[in-house]
């Protein structure tokens, strides 16, 4: 049974198609990662989930229950952490665990089980009397995940909880996330990195509400198109620019200091290189390279506008 099912989901804000039917599922053992940019529906998603925000239209079953008609259940047993959790700065680490255990009603023996092993995931046992305040970010991330870890949700939700947080930091917090998978806890996370989205079981490519793909990341990369070469210049807009008006803006993505080319049978290397021939503004040679979940995300956008 799915921890968290939807059913054709759907949010409207006025005018505005926030959300556009979309469906899908997250079971136990299993991280589903949402990526899209600003304003693709991931938040107004989670916050339907978790019973902040009432749909529009759909359907949404947690734990095979109606999360509509039960959302004492849904609040009870799952975790949710938005994009700005609110810990209490002027507590310490310690207590903010137990005010959170408190909130849930756990019994104080019980919380001292909890934190203990929330320390060992977290590492934040030597900085437990330390005010939240003075935490840096990525150790307030991690106690923000350890506080809503406190009452052993089933299923959580987490939006962006590592934006803007250093490398290290972010590697950590997803140590723990797989090692919360292990213990058969279903994890829907939204991310606006794509090596974070390559962590994921599943992954579902969101853009203006819509639900553009999802499948795991190996087998949506698959489905990329041809052939995808990387082209080194010195002015990376000004040549985007050019080859777009030669080649089309289907084919042609601006990445870094290089542009990163669709091949297929319409257009081949040597077709490219005879464009390019008489061309001064490139730095190297072209480079075969694996299209990334960017490479594919942004073609699909093609499509869509297509």
């Amino acid at each position: 049974m799915a921890a968290i099912e939807v059913e054709m989901l759907r949010k409207q804000y006025g005018n505005l198609l926030a959300v556009d039917n979309i469906s899908f599922e997250v079971s136990p053992g299993e991280i589903v990662g949402l990526i899209g940019p600003d304003g693709a529906g991931k938040t107004s998603t989670m916050r339907m989930i978790v019973t902040l925000l009432p749909p529009s239209g759909g359907q949404i079953h947690f734990q095979g229950k109606d999360a509509l008609r039960d959302m004492s259940l849904v609040r009870a047993n799952i975790g949710y952490m938005p994009q700005r959790f609110s810990l209490y700065q002027d507590l310490t680490v310690e207590q903010n665990l137990r005010f959170f255990g408190d909130l849930f009603d756990i019994p104080p023996g019980e919380q001292k089980k909890q934190m203990e092993k929330l320390y060992a995931f977290s590492r934040l046992g030597p900085f437990k009397q330390r005010l939240a305040a003075q935490l840096s970010g990525g150790m307030k991330q991690k106690l923000a995940l350890s506080c809503m870890l406190m009452h052993h949700p089933r299923v959580i939700v987490l939006d962006e909880p590592t934006f803007g947080v250093d490398p290290v930091s972010r590697h950590e917090f997803w140590e723990i996330l797989h090692e919360l998978r292990k213990e058969g806890v279903a994890i829907l996370v939204s991310t606006a990195y794509m090596d974070e989205a390559m962590q994921c079981d599943r992954v579902g490519l969101m853009y203006k509400g819509r639900m553009l793909a999802m499948d795991t990341p190996q087998k949506l990369l698959s489905t990329f198109p041809g052939e995808l070469v990387r082209l080194p210049v010195r002015q990376p807009e000004k040549e985007y620019a050019w080859l777009c008006e030669k080649l089309g803006d289907d084919r042609v993505q601006l990445f870094g200091d290089g542009l990163h080319i669709k091949l297929d049978d319409a257009l081949g290397r040597q077709a490219l290189m005879d464009v390019l021939a008489d061309r001064p503004g490139t730095t190297g040679a072209l480079q075969q390279i694996k299209p990334g979940l960017e490479d594919l995300f942004l073609y699909l956008l093609e499509e869509q506008h297509e």
